[in-house]
């Protein structure tokens, strides 16, 4: 069954660190070159226990070399504790090299780094795990303008949504204010496509299959469902009131035996007030084409039965939740006695 979490724990690691001849703050040379030391980089080491495997202690062994440059991209926004920013190519397997903006530092890309040759503004750096790390906004801009198609960069933003990181307002907000910077152009073009309630990377490239080949109206997304007497039906991933149809992905933990049940009870709730539901599993949206014939299908179902139902209010948005959380740390950041650990 699958753990993924829009929002990624806090991990313990290891900060690399400088031969040091006394062997106080790090291994003496000799030491450097025996079994207990494994060297992450010219001239830094971690203890030979400590494995790259975390996606953390990867991004960090690299971010402790910059010094004017901070980590960006995929990776800051794992450090940003986005969950879905898992170091993995799109086979699962492949890891992605950490990407940096350079900013002036003397590196080059290499076996697990990826340098980017821009700058980045000491406003638009914060520290993370004790490296430098570029703030929400600019971390998901570098992510989205650097990723390899229209489906990677939408579900980038959808997902340092769902991740509470940033939003796609803000996002946008910052795309608009570095006019002449390259990407921008394919940044707000992923925002046309963009939504700050999405919960999974399956939901958005469904939502775009919707989007592009079925229905041009953007359908709401992960609004709950309530019958004509004010109870709660559900949560499906799209629905469309004009349509009177939905659309879900049914992701591996559907599978368990009492999910699956639920899942059954409340797809017939649906239908029984009036919704119809297409629903997806596995690598149907690999098939395109197979998708769209099931919402066509779905579509010419719905209406079969009176409505009897209504979306709930949406509740307060993202960016009202994170305008809250900004204001509770800049209160707590200027209260008498607050010391700030980084």
């Amino acid at each position: 069954m699958s753990t993924w979490s829009t929002k990624a724990p806090v991990v313990r690691v290891s900060a690399p660190v400088r031969v040091d001849r006394s062997g106080a703050t790090g291994p003496t040379k000799g030491q450097a070159e025996g079994p207990l030391w494994r060297r992450t980089s010219s001239g830094f080491y971690v203890p030979a226990h400590v494995s790259d495997e975390l996606v953390e202690q990867r991004i960090v062994e690299q971010g402790s070399r910059l010094r004017e440059g901070a980590v960006t991209g995929w990776a800051a926004l794992r450090l940003l504790r986005g969950g879905y920013f898992d170091g993995l190519a799109s086979d699962g397997r492949t890891s992605l090299p950490v990407q940096v903006a350079a900013n002036g530092d003397r590196l080059r890309s290499e076996d697990g780094l990826a340098v980017h040759r821009v700058e980045i503004d000491e406003e638009d750096v914060v520290i993370r795990y004790g490296v430098r790390c570029a703030a929400p906004e600019r971390a998901l801009f570098d992510a989205v303008r650097w990723s390899e198609d229209l489906v990677e960069r939408v579900t980038a933003i959808d997902m340092a949504a769902a991740a509470e990181i940033s939003s796609p307002a803000r996002l946008r907000a910052f795309a608009l204010a570095h006019r002449g910077t390259r990407g921008r152009m394919l940044v707000l073009e992923a925002l046309s496509w963009a939504s700050e309630r999405a919960e999974s990377p399956q939901e958005v490239r469904l939502r775009m299959i919707w989007r592009r080949r079925f229905s041009a109206t953007r359908p709401e997304v992960n609004r709950v469902i309530l019958d004509d007497a004010g109870r709660r039906l559900g949560k499906p991933d799209l629905v469309d009131p004009d349509l009177e149809m939905g659309a879900e992905f049914d992701g591996a933990e559907h599978r368990a035996r009492a999910r699956h049940r639920r899942d059954v009870r409340r797809l017939d709730d649906f239908l029984r007030a009036g919704l119809e539901i297409a629903v997806f599993v596995g690598a149907d949206l690999d098939d395109e084409d197979l998708v769209v014939d099931r919402l066509q299908a779905t579509r010419a179902r719905a209406g079969r039965v009176p409505r009897r139902w209504k979306l709930a209010p949406p509740g307060r948005s993202l960016d009202e939740r994170l305008d809250e959380r900004d204001r509770m740390i800049a209160f707590h950041e200027t209260s008498p006695g607050h010391t700030t650990y980084l």
